[in-house]
């Protein structure tokens, strides 16, 4: 019977019908640790569940006899053209999730033509990511206590084709990731540091990511570091882990290209806000100086709608994206990428949006918005 109800689990999950259904195919795939390591967040998990939560507490006001006839979903960041407002994120260590790692989910993101934002913690290398395809790269990075291990990191992206620096900027330290602590995760080789660093860390507390991350990532990182960032490249700086508006208006100061709204997947500092409910103090700061993005949460192309809605030029997927690797690999990745582009489309024309330029502010209720109205 036991056999029998795997086998079943397995059939449903096969063929995933939307992006959610991913998780669960991957949590069959993936050894414990490595699922724990992809699907947990910080502490007590709040943050984490909450981004995926209060997308649900914003409702929609379509409109109706608009001619949608057509949709157009795209757009452009930073002036590269993309099928939909949909980025894949910075997340760690591909190759955990399946053989092919970075390579087979950069592939998919230039065969759905959208961007691929490197982790600083890839499995592949720089060189072997700009490679295998023509998709347009970001470059995600770390600043380490060496600075000139950061300065040949943005050199290489920089010589390989990357077309810009997104600067994480809210890991001074590692968040406390309780399940990796448990599982006593083992960061594998990173191969873009070989020769530059060692990973290898030895911790008797738990996980080796920490102790790592601890020992090689640079706390005393500032504001006026931005300018030292600026000046060892030509390329364009976006800052992710903004979640205020006084750090909001801090980065249109320091004169970077992009605000990327986030938690860090809720992986750093828990009971920070859900992205989609800070997104709009962010975005009404920057008064449109900058493009502002965001990531966390994002599970439905009604997701992308409502945070498009509420000011952001697009948004990045992490974990569904690692999910889709997991279960099929390359092709894995380009279901959850246009499962999620079909849902937002669909979600368009009900609404009663043939573009992106007719998505308001007024397509969407907020909490906030039903508070004022019973006021």
């Amino acid at each position: 019977m036991l056999k029998e109800t795997e086998g079943l689990i397995c059939e449903m999950a096969a063929e995933p019908v939307n992006v959610n259904e991913f998780q669960e195919l991957a949590r069959l795939t993936l050894p414990k640790m490595y699922y724990d390591f992809y699907s947990g967040g910080a502490e007590d998990q709040h943050t984490l569940k909450e981004n995926v939560e209060a997308f649900s507490r914003i409702t929609f006001r379509p409109r109706v006899l608009v001619d949608v006839s057509r949709i157009d979903t795209s757009t452009s960041i930073l002036s590269y053209n993309i099928s939909a407002p949909i980025i894949i994120a910075p997340t760690a260590i591909h190759q955990m999730a399946h053989p092919e790692g970075e390579v087979a989910t950069a592939r998919a993101a230039a065969a759905c033509n959208t961007i691929m934002v490197l982790s600083y913690s890839s499995s592949c290398t720089i060189e072997e990511v700009a490679a295998s395809c023509n998709a347009v790269r970001f470059y995600q990075l770390y600043v380490y206590k060496r600075r000139d291990i950061t300065r040949t990191l943005v050199n290489r992206a920089e010589r390989n084709g990357f077309k810009a620096i997104v600067l994480t900027a809210d890991t001074p330290r590692l968040g406390r990731r309780e399940k990796d602590i448990k599982n006593k995760m083992i960061v594998p080789p990173l191969k873009n540091l070989e020769g530059l660093l060692t990973a290898k860390v030895v911790s008797d507390a738990g996980s080796n990511l920490e102790a790592f991350a601890n020992e090689t990532m640079d706390a005393s990182l500032c504001w006026e570091d931005i300018g030292w960032l600026r000046s060892i490249t030509n390329l364009p700086i976006l800052i992710k882990g903004i979640l205020t508006r006084e750090d909001a208006k801090k980065a249109v100061q320091a004169g970077v290209a992009g605000i990327i709204v986030s938690n860090h997947g809720a992986r750093q500092l828990d009971y920070s806000p859900a992205t989609i409910s800070a997104l709009e103090e962010v975005v009404n700061a920057v008064e449109g100086k900058i493009p502002v993005l965001m990531d966390g949460g994002v599970r439905r192309g009604t997701d992308v709608f409502k945070a498009l809605a509420l000011g952001a030029k697009a948004v990045l997927v992490g974990r569904p994206v690692i999910y889709g690797l997991a279960a099929k690999g390359e092709h894995g990745v380009r279901q959850v990428i246009e499962m999620l582009k079909d849902e937002f489309e669909l979600a368009m024309a009900l609404s009663g949006c043939p573009s992106l330029k007719h998505i308001t502010r007024n397509h969407v209720r907020t909490e906030r918005d039903r508070l004022h109205s019973m006021l």
